[in-house]
Protein backbone atom coordinates (compact mmCIF):
# COMPACT_ATOMS: atom_id res chain seq x y z
CA UNK A 1 0.00 0.00 0.00
CA UNK A 2 2.37 2.44 0.84
CA UNK A 3 4.83 1.44 -2.06
CA UNK A 4 1.46 2.36 -4.07
CA UNK A 5 1.23 5.58 -2.73
CA UNK A 6 4.08 6.71 -2.94
CA UNK A 7 4.52 5.49 -7.03
CA UNK A 8 1.13 7.85 -7.33
CA UNK A 9 2.69 10.77 -5.85
CA UNK A 10 5.53 10.62 -7.71
CA UNK A 11 3.66 9.81 -11.14
CA UNK A 12 1.28 12.79 -9.90
CA UNK A 13 4.21 15.45 -9.56
CA UNK A 14 5.63 14.35 -12.54
CA UNK A 15 2.88 15.09 -14.64
CA UNK A 16 2.29 18.10 -12.39
CA UNK A 17 5.79 19.86 -13.29
CA UNK A 18 5.34 18.34 -17.01
CA UNK A 19 1.87 20.67 -17.05
CA UNK A 20 3.03 24.06 -14.81
CA UNK A 21 6.23 24.42 -17.31
CA UNK A 22 3.76 23.48 -20.37
CA UNK A 23 1.14 26.35 -19.18
CA UNK A 24 -1.77 24.69 -17.40
CA UNK A 25 -4.55 26.32 -16.60
CA UNK A 26 -6.48 26.80 -13.03
CA UNK A 27 -7.61 23.49 -12.64
CA UNK A 28 -3.87 22.22 -12.11
CA UNK A 29 -4.19 23.43 -8.54
CA UNK A 30 -6.46 21.47 -7.20
CA UNK A 31 -4.39 18.33 -8.40
CA UNK A 32 -1.77 19.98 -6.64
CA UNK A 33 -3.63 20.64 -3.20
CA UNK A 34 -4.83 16.97 -3.79
CA UNK A 35 -0.91 15.84 -4.20
CA UNK A 36 -0.14 17.55 -1.11
CA UNK A 37 -2.42 15.82 1.09
CA UNK A 38 -1.47 12.77 -0.48
CA UNK A 39 2.04 13.40 0.19
CA UNK A 40 1.49 14.39 3.99
CA UNK A 41 -0.64 10.83 4.06
CA UNK A 42 2.89 8.84 2.47
CA UNK A 43 5.33 10.62 5.04
CA UNK A 44 2.99 9.48 8.02
CA UNK A 45 2.91 6.13 6.88
CA UNK A 46 6.79 5.96 5.76
CA UNK A 47 7.14 7.06 9.09
CA UNK A 48 5.29 5.05 11.53
CA UNK A 49 6.86 1.45 9.57
CA UNK A 50 8.27 -0.93 11.80
CA UNK A 51 11.38 -0.62 10.64
CA UNK A 52 12.49 2.43 12.95
CA UNK A 53 15.89 2.84 10.42
CA UNK A 54 14.16 2.18 7.15
CA UNK A 55 11.93 4.85 8.62
CA UNK A 56 14.04 7.38 9.72
CA UNK A 57 16.08 7.22 6.44
CA UNK A 58 12.72 7.19 3.92
CA UNK A 59 10.42 10.14 5.72
CA UNK A 60 12.58 12.37 5.68
CA UNK A 61 14.05 11.58 1.93
CA UNK A 62 10.10 11.64 0.80
CA UNK A 63 9.38 15.07 2.56
CA UNK A 64 12.80 16.52 0.97
CA UNK A 65 11.73 15.13 -2.75
CA UNK A 66 8.03 16.23 -1.64
CA UNK A 67 8.90 20.27 -0.88
CA UNK A 68 11.46 19.94 -4.43
CA UNK A 69 8.63 19.67 -5.83
CA UNK A 70 6.21 21.83 -4.48
CA UNK A 71 8.75 24.73 -4.99
CA UNK A 72 9.19 23.63 -8.63
CA UNK A 73 5.71 23.85 -9.37
CA UNK A 74 5.08 26.88 -7.28
CA UNK A 75 7.91 29.00 -8.74
CA UNK A 76 7.15 28.27 -12.45
CA UNK A 77 3.81 28.36 -11.68
CA UNK A 78 3.30 31.59 -10.58
CA UNK A 79 5.97 33.12 -12.80
CA UNK A 80 7.97 34.19 -9.48
CA UNK A 81 11.11 36.43 -10.82
CA UNK A 82 14.74 34.26 -10.23
CA UNK A 83 15.97 37.18 -8.61
CA UNK A 84 13.02 36.58 -5.36
CA UNK A 85 13.47 32.48 -5.99
CA UNK A 86 14.95 30.25 -9.04
CA UNK A 87 13.29 27.02 -9.75
CA UNK A 88 15.23 23.73 -8.22
CA UNK A 89 15.67 22.78 -11.97
CA UNK A 90 17.58 26.32 -12.65
CA UNK A 91 19.71 25.67 -9.92
CA UNK A 92 20.44 22.40 -11.12
CA UNK A 93 21.32 23.20 -13.99
CA UNK A 94 23.76 26.00 -12.62
CA UNK A 95 24.90 23.35 -10.74
CA UNK A 96 26.01 21.22 -13.16
CA UNK A 97 27.06 23.91 -15.43
CA UNK A 98 29.54 25.59 -13.05
CA UNK A 99 31.06 22.51 -11.34
CA UNK A 100 34.48 24.22 -11.69
CA UNK A 101 33.74 26.77 -9.84
CA UNK A 102 31.79 25.28 -7.31
CA UNK A 103 34.77 23.15 -6.90
CA UNK A 104 36.97 25.44 -6.76
CA UNK A 105 35.08 26.97 -3.97
CA UNK A 106 35.07 24.16 -1.81
CA UNK A 107 38.38 23.57 -1.80
CA UNK A 108 39.01 26.95 -0.62
CA UNK A 109 36.56 27.47 2.24
CA UNK A 110 35.43 23.79 3.34
CA UNK A 111 39.14 21.84 2.53
CA UNK A 112 41.43 24.84 3.58
CA UNK A 113 39.11 26.83 6.20
CA UNK A 114 36.89 24.80 8.00
CA UNK A 115 39.08 21.68 8.08
CA UNK A 116 41.92 23.32 9.30
CA UNK A 117 39.99 25.42 11.81
CA UNK A 118 38.23 22.69 12.97
CA UNK A 119 40.85 20.43 13.67
CA UNK A 120 43.04 23.31 15.57
CA UNK A 121 39.71 24.76 17.52
CA UNK A 122 38.83 21.00 18.39
CA UNK A 123 42.62 20.25 19.60
CA UNK A 124 43.15 23.37 21.16
CA UNK A 125 39.55 23.36 23.49
CA UNK A 126 40.20 19.57 24.56
CA UNK A 127 43.56 20.32 25.60
CA UNK A 128 43.24 22.95 27.56
CA UNK A 129 40.49 21.61 28.83
CA UNK A 130 42.56 18.66 30.15
CA UNK A 131 44.95 21.29 31.52
CA UNK A 132 41.94 23.26 33.63
CA UNK A 133 40.54 20.05 35.11
CA UNK A 134 44.45 19.27 35.93
CA UNK A 135 44.85 23.19 37.76
CA UNK A 136 41.43 24.08 39.27
CA UNK A 137 42.44 27.85 39.75
CA UNK A 138 42.75 27.64 35.83
CA UNK A 139 38.87 27.18 36.15
CA UNK A 140 38.19 30.59 37.75
CA UNK A 141 40.74 32.35 35.39
CA UNK A 142 40.47 31.10 31.92
CA UNK A 143 37.07 29.99 31.81
CA UNK A 144 35.43 33.39 32.28
CA UNK A 145 37.59 34.61 29.60
CA UNK A 146 36.73 31.44 27.23
CA UNK A 147 33.04 32.50 27.91
CA UNK A 148 33.92 36.12 26.96
CA UNK A 149 35.63 34.71 23.71
CA UNK A 150 32.45 32.48 23.04
CA UNK A 151 30.30 35.71 23.30
CA UNK A 152 31.93 37.52 20.29
CA UNK A 153 29.90 38.32 17.42
CA UNK A 154 31.44 36.70 14.15
CA UNK A 155 30.92 39.80 12.13
CA UNK A 156 33.56 41.46 14.62
CA UNK A 157 36.04 39.15 14.87
CA UNK A 158 36.49 38.48 11.11
CA UNK A 159 37.26 41.61 10.14
CA UNK A 160 40.11 41.81 13.00
CA UNK A 161 41.11 38.33 11.65
CA UNK A 162 41.37 39.23 8.24
CA UNK A 163 43.96 42.06 9.32
CA UNK A 164 45.61 40.19 11.58
CA UNK A 165 46.14 36.70 8.79
CA UNK A 166 45.59 38.09 5.32
CA UNK A 167 43.00 37.80 2.43
CA UNK A 168 43.57 34.18 2.19
CA UNK A 169 42.44 30.90 4.12
CA UNK A 170 44.09 31.36 7.24
CA UNK A 171 42.19 34.31 8.33
CA UNK A 172 38.82 32.45 7.58
CA UNK A 173 40.31 29.59 9.47
CA UNK A 174 41.51 31.31 12.63
CA UNK A 175 37.38 32.12 12.58
CA UNK A 176 36.41 28.59 13.20
CA UNK A 177 39.07 28.11 15.75
CA UNK A 178 37.63 30.93 18.03
CA UNK A 179 34.01 29.85 16.79
CA UNK A 180 34.96 25.95 18.31
CA UNK A 181 37.03 26.22 20.87
CA UNK A 182 34.21 26.83 23.80
CA UNK A 183 31.87 24.67 22.92
CA UNK A 184 34.65 21.94 23.23
CA UNK A 185 36.44 23.22 25.95
CA UNK A 186 32.84 23.31 27.85
CA UNK A 187 31.43 20.08 26.74
CA UNK A 188 35.18 18.32 27.57
CA UNK A 189 35.22 19.84 30.68
CA UNK A 190 31.56 18.65 31.85
CA UNK A 191 32.37 15.18 30.57
CA UNK A 192 35.70 14.61 32.80
CA UNK A 193 33.12 15.57 35.59
CA UNK A 194 30.64 13.29 34.64
CA UNK A 195 32.13 9.64 36.13
CA UNK A 196 30.69 8.94 39.16
CA UNK A 197 32.13 9.20 42.99
CA UNK A 198 31.69 5.27 43.45
CA UNK A 199 34.22 5.07 39.97
CA UNK A 200 36.35 7.13 41.03
CA UNK A 201 36.86 5.70 44.57
CA UNK A 202 37.24 2.59 42.61
CA UNK A 203 40.46 3.88 40.76
CA UNK A 204 42.09 5.08 44.32
CA UNK A 205 41.65 2.19 45.90
CA UNK A 206 43.64 0.68 42.84
CA UNK A 207 46.17 3.24 43.99
CA UNK A 208 46.10 5.16 40.25
CA UNK A 209 47.79 7.57 39.12
CA UNK A 210 45.91 10.44 37.74
CA UNK A 211 47.19 9.42 34.51
CA UNK A 212 45.93 6.09 34.82
CA UNK A 213 42.44 7.36 36.10
CA UNK A 214 42.12 10.31 33.01
CA UNK A 215 42.47 7.36 30.51
CA UNK A 216 41.02 4.50 32.00
CA UNK A 217 37.91 6.07 33.52
CA UNK A 218 36.73 10.01 33.15
CA UNK A 219 38.45 10.11 29.21
CA UNK A 220 36.20 7.12 28.36
CA UNK A 221 32.61 8.97 30.16
CA UNK A 222 34.05 12.08 28.54
CA UNK A 223 33.34 10.79 25.51
CA UNK A 224 29.79 11.27 24.39
CA UNK A 225 30.26 14.97 25.59
CA UNK A 226 33.23 15.28 23.40
CA UNK A 227 31.38 14.16 20.65
CA UNK A 228 28.60 16.17 21.10
CA UNK A 229 30.86 19.28 20.61
CA UNK A 230 32.13 17.74 17.46
CA UNK A 231 28.60 17.71 16.38
CA UNK A 232 27.93 20.94 16.96
CA UNK A 233 31.12 22.76 15.78
CA UNK A 234 30.34 20.84 12.35
CA UNK A 235 28.43 23.21 11.21
CA UNK A 236 29.56 26.03 13.27
CA UNK A 237 32.76 25.51 11.49
CA UNK A 238 30.92 25.94 7.88
CA UNK A 239 29.35 28.91 8.57
CA UNK A 240 31.56 30.65 9.97
CA UNK A 241 34.05 30.21 7.63
CA UNK A 242 31.61 31.02 4.78
CA UNK A 243 30.17 34.61 6.71
CA UNK A 244 34.33 35.16 7.52
CA UNK A 245 34.75 35.71 3.60
CA UNK A 246 31.91 38.32 3.46
CA UNK A 247 34.82 40.47 4.92
CA UNK A 248 37.77 39.72 2.86
CA UNK A 249 38.74 37.35 0.16
CA UNK A 250 40.69 36.33 -2.53
CA UNK A 251 38.71 35.34 -5.86
CA UNK A 252 36.94 32.41 -4.49
CA UNK A 253 35.53 30.76 -1.65
CA UNK A 254 31.84 30.02 -1.33
CA UNK A 255 31.31 33.20 0.80
CA UNK A 256 33.01 35.42 -1.84
CA UNK A 257 31.00 33.89 -4.35
CA UNK A 258 28.16 34.44 -2.62
CA UNK A 259 28.01 37.97 -2.04
CA UNK A 260 29.68 38.55 -5.45
CA UNK A 261 26.81 36.81 -7.55
CA UNK A 262 24.33 38.19 -5.38
CA UNK A 263 25.55 41.82 -6.61
CA UNK A 264 25.42 40.81 -9.63
CA UNK A 265 21.66 39.32 -9.06
CA UNK A 266 22.40 35.58 -10.46
CA UNK A 267 21.03 33.64 -7.46
CA UNK A 268 20.89 30.35 -9.21
CA UNK A 269 24.59 30.44 -8.61
CA UNK A 270 24.09 31.91 -5.26
CA UNK A 271 21.53 28.75 -4.71
CA UNK A 272 23.96 26.58 -6.21
CA UNK A 273 26.47 27.44 -3.56
CA UNK A 274 23.98 27.08 -0.76
CA UNK A 275 23.33 23.46 -1.62
CA UNK A 276 26.97 22.71 -2.13
CA UNK A 277 27.69 24.16 1.33
CA UNK A 278 24.49 22.73 2.63
CA UNK A 279 25.45 18.82 1.41
CA UNK A 280 29.23 19.67 2.40
CA UNK A 281 27.40 20.28 5.89
CA UNK A 282 25.67 17.57 6.01
CA UNK A 283 28.08 14.77 5.26
CA UNK A 284 30.29 16.09 7.40
CA UNK A 285 28.07 15.99 10.41
CA UNK A 286 26.95 12.45 9.45
CA UNK A 287 31.06 11.79 9.66
CA UNK A 288 31.29 12.49 12.99
CA UNK A 289 28.29 10.98 13.83
CA UNK A 290 29.43 7.93 12.21
CA UNK A 291 32.40 8.22 14.26
CA UNK A 292 30.84 8.69 17.19
CA UNK A 293 28.62 5.48 16.92
CA UNK A 294 31.75 3.79 16.56
CA UNK A 295 33.89 5.23 19.55
CA UNK A 296 30.76 5.13 22.49
CA UNK A 297 29.46 1.80 20.92
CA UNK A 298 29.16 1.02 24.75
CA UNK A 299 26.44 4.49 25.65
CA UNK A 300 23.02 3.60 26.30
CA UNK A 301 21.82 6.29 23.49
CA UNK A 302 24.05 4.51 21.11
CA UNK A 303 22.81 0.89 22.31
CA UNK A 304 19.09 1.79 21.55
Amino acid sequence: MTAALGALVAAGFALAIHAVHAGAGPMLWAGVALLAALSAWLVQRLGNLRDGRLSELLAPLAFGAVVLALWEVLVVGFAVPMVLLPAPSAIAARLAGSLDILTQDFVQTFLKAVLTGYVLGNALGFGIALLVDRVPFLRRGLLPVANLASALPIVGIAPIMVMWFGFDWPSKAAVVVVMTFFPMLVNTLAGLAASGSLERDLMRSYAASHAQTLTMLRLPAALPFVFTALKVNAPLALIGAIVAEFFGSPTSGMGFRITTEAAKLALDLVWAEIVVAAAAGSVFYGLVALAERAATFWHPSIRR
